[in-house]
């Protein structure tokens, strides 16, 4: 086991997200009980989460949004901090261990 130098944002949809999610694509199979989320690397020693947030947040959002629906004029809102933690759950560790023997890559 390795320890990789990151922390991290857990990003989990709300309903309100999966609800959108569902009406583009009605053969959706995404669920809030089921939902995984994803998972942004992020420095690892961070003393506050509101400006990692801040300085990330468009990002995540695009990114997001874009696994649904690449045309940004068919989202359902503007890329705002605010609509961000209407439509998602955020939470942060510090702590990232790798289990994979083989080395990491970045693409």
């Amino acid at each position: 086991m390795k320890f990789v130098n990151r922390g991290y944002m857990l990003v989990k949809p709300t309903q309100l997200f999966i609800d959108w999610a569902t009406e583009k694509d009605e053969t959706s199979f995404l669920s809030l009980e089921f939902s995984e989320g994803n998972i942004y690397l992020i420095e690892e020693d961070f003393m506050d989460e509101e400006p990692i947030l801040k300085a990330n947040f468009k990002a995540i959002f695009q990114n997001e949004f874009e696994s649904v629906e690449e045309n940004e004029a068919e989202w359902p809102c503007d890329c705002k901090l605010e609509n961000l933690e209407m439509y998602f759950t955020v939470e942060f560790g510090s702590s990232v261990f790798d289990l994979n023997k083989s080395d990491l890559k970045a693409d």
